[in-house]
């Protein structure tokens, strides 16, 4: 998961008028990439975060890269940038992408995307997640109660009330629940959301590859399978390949050496011989979408707010992008305004309709069309691949939208 997930009963009361908790402008529950991101552009707020977990001090970065990756959007670099976040990340442990290939299912039809031609530097950055949640709670200038976990969400007229299993309570203007997929703040607010089961598992390892991977992010369609090796330092690549359940068990079954060819025929040996470099794992993969974004004094980001398939890499940049616009919404409102108002929440939510929409349905409809069996869908999603190539306006398009 991209965030903390913090069960806990959803329950929503009103507390007695003499209790007099904690007070904070904003409470952000979950400190994974777009909790603790988000804490950190509230800056000039009380701001308190609440983990499952602590990760201050953490130790110099292992020798082994970690197996859980993210693509970011040059957008979201420049985001994290002006946290002052990006700039602690160690210099070997971040990856320009210059170029992504994407294959068709036939063998032949491939989509390109080389950042030259598109006029910038880079097209993505490939960062481990551990690297970057340790950037993030580096110099953290907020309050924060880790390790917590939250047993009730009570609200009163102008505030709402999280009270932690410690007993502890705190008071805020506006919660936001940043908290993964099975987000505690989501059903304790009492908003619904539609979920289902793409059938699938995603399994990830890292390799060391024998032929240079240029910077290259290559992603291979297989007839519902998708398979994505992105690069990493020097000779190693992150891979990401989300399979049926089935299939998946046999993957994550396989010794180092057999996963190493197996994974070599699969990519059309694209990198040449492969050498295991971290064990695999992996993760169900769900879709999840809230029924609304917000409440009264509530905001949900992140993964609390929408899971999407890892096919297009779009997690955590939706989720960061959520966060940018949810701190930009809060910083630009009158003075006199209440943070948990909701006609100001909804400014918020309004912002991030037609983004996350749009993703999820290209997503979705990539799934669906690349999972069909059919000769007939295969022809057209190979063909569309081949169209999209040989129409510049509309891998510009494209691009630019995930570059966001």
């Amino acid at each position: 998961m991209g965030a903390d997930d913090m069960g806990a009963d959803d329950m929503v009361t009103v507390q007695p008028a003499h209790y007099k908790p904690a007070t904070f402008e904003v409470i952000v529950v979950g400190a994974g990439p777009v909790g603790a991101s988000l804490a950190r552009a509230l800056r000039g707020s009380s701001v308190a975060l609440v983990s499952h977990e602590r990760r201050e001090n953490a130790p110099a970065a292992p020798a082994a890269f970690d197996a859980r990756v993210y693509a970011l959007s040059p957008g979201n670099v420049e985001f994290l940038r002006g946290l002052n976040a990006w700039q602690s990340l160690p210099a070997g442990r971040v990856t320009p992408v210059h170029a992504m290939r994407i294959f068709g299912d036939d063998g032949a039809s491939c989509l390109a995307f080389d950042a030259y031609r598109a006029g910038v530097s880079e097209l993505a950055w490939i960062v481990e997640d551990g690297a970057l949640q340790d950037a993030l709670w580096r110099g953290l200038d907020v309050e924060i109660f880790a390790p917590a976990q939250c047993e009730r969400l009570t609200f009163q007229e102008n505030a709402a009330v999280l009270r932690l299993k410690d007993g502890r309570s705190l008071s805020t203007g506006l919660i936001v629940g940043a908290d993964g997929a099975h987000s505690f703040v989501r059903g304790a607010a009492g908003i619904e959301a539609a979920q289902s089961d793409y059938g699938q598992t995603a399994v990830v390892a890292n390799f060391r590859c024998s032929k240079p991977h240029a910077h290259t992010a290559f992603q291979w369609f297989q007839g519902g399978a998708v398979l994505a090796l992105l690069p990493l330092p020097g000779d190693q690549v992150s891979m990401v390949w989300s399979l049926p359940r089935v299939d998946a068990e046999g993957v994550k079954a396989l010794a180092p050496e057999a996963l190493c060819r197996e994974v070599e025929a699969a990519s059309r040996h694209a990198l040449g011989p492969l050498e295991m470099t971290t064990p695999q794992k992996s993760y169900p993969l769900r879709r999840v979408a809230a029924r609304r974004l917000v409440g009264a004094r509530v905001a949900l980001a992140g993964d609390a707010g929408h899971v999407i398939h890892p096919l297009a890499g779009q997690g955590l940049n939706l989720g960061l992008q959520d966060a940018r616009a949810l701190a930009d919404t809060l910083a630009a409102r009158e003075s006199v305004r209440d943070p948990g108002d909701l006609r100001l929440l909804r400014r918020y939510e309004r912002s991030r309709a037609e983004p996350i929409l749009a993703m999820d349905a290209v997503v979705d409809g990539l799934h669906a069309l690349f999972g069909a069996g059919n000769p007939l869908a295969a022809r057209l999603r190979n063909a569309g691949l081949n169209l999209t190539e040989r129409i510049p306006v509309l891998k510009n398009i494209l691009m630019r939208h995930a570059m966001h």
